[in-house]
């Protein structure tokens, strides 16, 4: 594995459970016990029923579309530079709950609204697994 010089996430303690399911090569989201609900980012209550309860961590399919996305052809941290130009998208999940992520695999132009994507995990330090989408 290569050195990575990129900006890694700092989780807080809701969330650490996402990104260890990630080093495993999983997608895993919390869901609510009370009302369903998938959420992510992690967190204690659930934005949409308001339940404390604990919620479980379930696997997700990992596929999705693109709502909304931007293509990067300028640095704003020198870390990215040698990816130029790169697309940060948010994917809305086959389940619901939407993510944002990076798209590979394709060329930026290619890129669209309601894109089919599936879940690819990058293995970018011994601690750290990212999840990027590439086109379904």
């Amino acid at each position: 594995m290569s050195e990575y010089n990129k900006p890694l996430p700092i989780p807080t303690v809701e969330q650490e459970p996402f990104w260890r399911y990630c080093k495993n090569h999983e997608l895993r989201m919390q869901k609510c016990p009370e009302c369903g609900y998938i959420r992510h980012p992690a967190g204690i209550i659930c934005p949409h029923c308001h339940s404390l309860a604990e919620a479980e961590w379930v696997k997700l399919s990992g596929q999705g579309k693109i709502f909304s996305f931007v293509i990067f052809r300028r640095a704003y941290d020198k870390a990215f530079a040698g990816d130029i130009p790169y697309a940060v998208a948010s994917i809305e999940m086959e389940e619901g709950p939407r993510m944002m992520s990076n798209i590979v695999g394709c060329e930026v132009e290619n890129i669209t609204i309601g894109m089919p994507v599936k879940v690819i995990f990058e293995d970018v330090t011994e601690e750290f697994t990212l999840p990027r989408f590439k086109p379904a």
